[in-house]
């Protein structure tokens, strides 16, 4: 098995840069491009290489100042494009050309080049029932050998080469990363949402919890017509004998996974509280545990499906 990465001596500035990212086909470009949006980069996928320096003019004026215009757009620090063999008017010649003109011209610009075993990739066409872009009436892997060929130069000339063969999506991610010496910074956005049971389970719920054992307040004439944001239906709701331990327990097992799903990838996570009716007791829960999670550092957002429907918990 190869090193899943293989780098040579490149700036580690990371304000202003210009990432090309290429490869075989089937090989990750899609994931990696990903992965680069989000590190903060702006991400273009199969550019005509005789664009490539009218995309850097009008998006990083500052960098090719002589070549752009006086009203140019505010500058982007980082750029990431795809380029390769289904690329229009590609051959490994004039992106090699084009590298060499933006370095001259000034710009921080990286290559990162995709690799992966061939029979690796056979699978992946396979499984995918996709045909490969130079071998669309012959096996794939004659598509893959002409490939290699084709980009064999750009290889040579690349900064970083990662071996995508046996890398799972978080180990590319770091690979990636490491390898450009760049921030991952992807952030876990955490949704809270409060619903209620007679309205169903809310489709995007990665977790639902259920709080229909604590104290009711429809049952109290003078909390029935108000929600789990006021206080005299939060007090209530707190004074019930298992409240505390309950959200305790709660927290104590959302808290260790934020990370670990953050580490796989995921980018959303949706946290459902419900009750009856989802006005009271749900409402209280969940505006709890988004504060509790905004406290803890955590990207929070609060929803209350069903706090305006007519019927009440």
């Amino acid at each position: 098995m190869n090193d899943p990465v293989e780098a040579t001596e490149q700036s580690t500035d990371g304000l202003r840069r210009v990432v090309l990212v290429t490869g075989l086909s089937g090989a990750g470009r899609t994931t990696c491009l990903k992965t680069l949006e989000d590190s903060g980069f702006e991400a273009v996928d199969n550019l005509p290489l005789s664009l490539m320096p009218a995309l850097l003019v009008s998006l990083m004026p500052a960098l090719l100042a002589p070549f752009a215009a006086t009203d140019a757009p505010q500058p982007t620090e980082k750029i990431a494009i795809g380029v390769d063999t289904r690329t229009r008017d590609f051959d490994a010649e004039t992106f090699l050309a084009n590298l060499d003109q933006l370095r001259s011209n000034g710009v921080s610009i990286s290559v990162v080049f995709l690799d992966c075993d061939t029979d690796v990739l056979i699978r992946r066409f396979t499984e995918t029932r996709r045909r490969h872009p130079l071998a669309k009436d012959r096996p794939v892997a004659d598509g893959v050998r002409i490939e290699r060929g084709l980009l064999a130069p750009v290889r040579e000339r690349a900064d970083i080469v990662i071996d995508s063969s046996h890398l799972s999506l978080p180990d590319f991610r770091q690979v990636l990363t490491g390898g450009l010496d760049i921030a991952d910074a992807r952030v876990l956005t955490v949704t809270i949402a409060s619903f209620g049971f007679r309205n169903g389970l809310p489709r995007e719920a990665d977790m639902v919890f259920d709080v229909r054992f604590l104290s009711n307040p429809h049952y109290d004439d003078a909390l029935r017509p108000l929600d789990g944001r006021d206080r005299s239906v939060a007090d209530f709701i707190r004074k019930d004998p298992g409240f505390d331990d309950y959200f305790n327990r709660l927290t104590a097992f959302i808290e260790p996974l934020l990370p670990r799903f953050a580490e796989e990838g995921k980018s959303y996570l949706t946290v459902a509280i419900g009750c009856t009716g989802g006005r009271h007791r749900s409402v209280f829960v969940a505006s709890g545990l988004a504060e509790w999670l905004r406290k803890s550092g955590h990207a929070v957002t609060l929803r209350h499906r069903d706090l305006d429907k007519a019927a009440a918990d």
